[in-house]
């Protein structure tokens, strides 16, 4: 048992510090932001009444696969999802990669975003093979697990991970603390400024949508009522129909594509 335990660890460690590891985490980086800029612009459209809608990050493929040569761009950003998925599992089971080590709280944040992720790909792969993206809306979901023994729990505690997340995304990008996992050495002082703003401002927008997201969850639980659940694009809605609608979506919007360029210039300075 042992020697299968050692070698297993060997091989994680080989894989963490390998070169192709780190490519495949910094072209999911990029399809990461080609996503949310998707999402960010048609948001923004909606917002400024010229034609978009409120999407989710499966829509997203979605409005990918339609596009001229969508099936090849589709299949980039599937292998580059697929790429940060490996990446952040890696990160979350040997703790470190090959220029960074990983706190106890970060590897939960890289076993979450590597599950996240890989469901992502499959939904992409689902998309390119013709058999679909993934399960169901949000509310089917929840009205699914709300049935469960226990479904009424296991949502509100969805929920209230949810919105601990956003708050956790918040204080990432105000108190700036995802410099940390960037090379700022290599980077001039413009870039610098650019890519601080940026992360600044992504983080504080996607935590918005995130804890919008967790509430309808902790409300689905509490009312017992899955019409009360709502994805990404029923957060963006919501905003859309609140008093200053326009205006509070437009900033979101503005900042889930900040958030997509944060994530492309990332994909050059992120410590892998």
């Amino acid at each position: 048992m042992n020697a299968v335990t050692d070698m297993a660890k060997s091989h994680g460690e080989e894989l963490a510090h390998a070169k192709t590891l780190g490519w495949l985490a910094r072209a999911g980086l990029v399809a990461r932001g080609v996503v949310y800029g998707i999402i960010g612009i048609l948001a923004l459209k909606l917002a400024l009444g010229d034609g978009g809608k409120a999407t989710d990050q499966e829509g997203a493929l979605q409005t990918i696969a339609h596009q001229s040569f969508g099936k090849a761009l589709l299949l980039l950003v599937a292998i580059g999802l697929g790429g940060y998925a490996l990446w952040r599992l890696v990160r979350a089971a040997v703790g470190h990669g090959a220029e960074q080590t990983d706190s106890g709280f970060d590897r939960i944040s890289a076993l979450d975003s590597g599950i996240a992720y890989g469901l992502l790909c499959i939904a992409a792969i689902g998309i390119l093979t013709s058999s679909g993206g993934g399960g169901g809306s949000t509310k089917e979901t929840t009205g699914g697990v709300l049935d469960w023994p226990a479904g009424q729990i296991l949502v509100g505690v969805a929920g209230a991970i949810l919105i601990g997340v956003a708050l956790y995304q918040a204080y990432k990008g105000l108190a700036r603390e995802f410099l940390e996992d960037a090379k700022t050495g290599e980077m001039s002082e413009g870039v610098e400024k650019g890519y601080t703003a940026l992360g600044v401002f992504g983080h504080v927008a996607r935590a918005v949508v995130f804890a919008l997201v967790g509430y309808g969850l902790l409300k689905a639980a509490l009312d017992y009522n899955p019409k009360e659940a709502v994805g990404l694009d029923g957060a963006l809605r919501e905003l859309a129909h609140a008093s200053y609608g326009p205006a509070l979506l437009g900033l979101v919007a503005l900042g889930l594509a900040g958030f997509a360029l944060y994530s492309i210039v990332d994909s050059r300075y992120r410590k892998v």
